[in-house]
């Protein structure tokens, strides 16, 4: 009898287990299960290949003016730091936003957070907040982690700046002081930015911080994932992710079926505990601390990129081809979140 009981229980367990692998963990994890891509054809009808050729050059220009004219920018190098955040500011201005500041000092270094917003047409006091830092990590011209966020960045403010007024509030944000030894910590610029913006009670209605976005790849098995993920996501990297935490579910699947109703370049997403290493690996989980719903759009960086965090991280590691159809898609989701009923 207690042989028989012992069997039962081994089965129950292994039963527990393969549910929980198979069944709950793709459900509870990835909310865009079932979000139908649309074909190319209908993509083409509404973008050119010359737009996404103009789009591409621009990205490079910026990319390369934050990685090899200005290079590793942190507060141990405060002059590429400041001619970083300099080159943000200027480039608002040419596109006619007037810029805010928030200072802080780090170790003694002045360091800037910056924004720029569009009023929204009806709905004004609902921010859709769309942020990316712009420091490298020391040792790093940081073309990847994270030049390609902050070109996009500044594609995105200058796209929506030539559109009508958006419904909601679109406001653009460059933070500072992302990378180690500040990351999650009080000394990170967003941060200092969420904790300011909660004080305020300002309605973030969707934080969306872009984090090394430019890098895709078809080779098989250039995909890595945190535990229990790889047996239901691709194993090659040429896919744009949307992640967030459990609380930022409906965010995370909005936002992706945004993004496929446009564009069809692959997306996956993933709505999971913080506790999966990867999950709150940008500035979005500091506006998740304040209860802001908040979501990280990224290439997945070291699941990925073989010259994270190094000084490799060089302007020619970029796809920019497939980084263009990104920011294209991002800009197309975006509108549609601004606009929507």
């Amino acid at each position: 009898m207690i042989k028989k009981w012992n069997i039962i229980i081994i089965i129950l367990i292994v039963l527990g287990v393969w549910i929980v692998y198979y069944v709950a963990t793709p459900f509870l994890f990835n909310p865009c299960r079932g979000v139908k891509t649309p074909k190319t054809s209908e993509i083409r009808k509404t973008v050119t290949m010359s737009e996404i050729q103009s789009l591409e050059q621009r990205l490079r220009q910026d990319v390369v003016e934050l990685a090899v004219n200005i290079g590793e920018r942190n507060v141990f190098r405060p002059n590429q730091l400041h001619r970083a955040a300099d080159f943000i500011r200027n480039t608002w201005k040419k596109q006619g936003y007037k810029v805010s500041t928030q200072t802080y000092k780090v170790r003694g270094i002045p360091s800037e957070n910056l924004w720029v917003e569009l009023k929204g047409s009806d709905l004004p006091e609902e921010i859709i907040l769309i942020g990316a830092h712009y420091d490298s990590v020391i040792g790093s011209p940081g073309a990847n982690d994270n030049g390609s966020a902050v070109a996009a960045l500044l594609e995105l403010s200058r796209a929506f700046s030539k559109m009508a007024k958006p419904r909601r509030t679109l406001r653009f944000a460059a933070f500072v002081n992302e990378e180690p030894p500040f990351f999650l910590t009080n000394q990170m610029g967003s941060q200092v930015y969420a904790r300011e913006a909660a004080k305020k009670k300002e309605k973030i209605s969707a934080m969306i911080s872009l984090e090394t976005i430019g890098y895709y790849t078809d080779k098989p098995r250039s995909q890595a994932y945190p535990p229990l993920l790889s047996a239901f996501y691709p194993n090659k990297g040429n896919f744009i992710a949307a992640v967030g935490n459990i609380a930022s579910r409906r965010l995370v699947k909005k936002f992706t079926g945004y993004f496929k109703a446009s564009s069809d370049f692959p997306c996956e997403c993933l709505a999971a505990p913080q506790i999966l290493p990867g999950v709150n690996w940008s500035d979005h989980a500091s506006f998740g601390k304040y209860g802001y719903p908040a979501i990280m759009i990224t290439d997945t960086a070291i699941y990925r990129y073989p010259h994270y965090h190094q000084a490799t991280d060089e302007a020619d590691k970029i796809n920019y081809p497939e980084y263009a159809k990104v920011v294209y898609g991002l800009t197309k989701a975006i509108g549609r979140l601004a606009n929507e009923g």
